[in-house]
């Protein structure tokens, strides 16, 4: 039993093309998170585009059903709402969890640590000792 032929050719039109938007989208990250070499770079793929390629389709779901049910459906919001807050929160969280990892194990493609706010030594150097300076100049 299909309602897509009670569907208006607007409505049938809009949907097919946010569900395409939405589907390509999705696609696109999931091609970089196959492509991306490190773990570092697969986390960005699929964030930004996975998200809108979601929204995409929650949209084109709520203007299917609010077509066809002939009343506002707007429950598919929560989806997006719920892949919009998790998505970021969750791939931060991996990131900072191998980040964390690679520096434990002292992997030399990581970054160094940052100094904290208000040091005045840059990483990777040392302080000069006192006096230093005064002597060479």
């Amino acid at each position: 039993m299909s309602h897509a032929a009670d569907l208006p050719l607007w409505a049938a039109i809009l949907v097919a093309a946010f569900l395409l938007v939405g589907a390509g989208l999705t696609l696109i990250g999931s091609w970089g998170f196959f492509r991306l070499k490190s773990f570092y770079d697969r986390i960005h793929a699929p964030t930004l585009s996975t998200s809108w390629g979601t929204g995409a389709i929650v949209m084109a779901s709520m203007i299917c059903f609010t077509v066809l049910q002939s009343r506002l459906v707007i429950h598919e919001i929560l989806i997006g709402i719920f892949v919009t807050v998790t998505m970021p929160v969750t791939l931060m969280l991996l990131g900072r969890a191998a980040l964390y990892r690679d520096r434990a194990e002292t992997n030399p493609d990581v970054p160094a640590m940052d100094p904290p706010k208000g040091s005045l030594v840059v990483s990777g150097e040392t302080e000069p000792a006192a006096g230093q300076d005064a002597a060479q100049t």
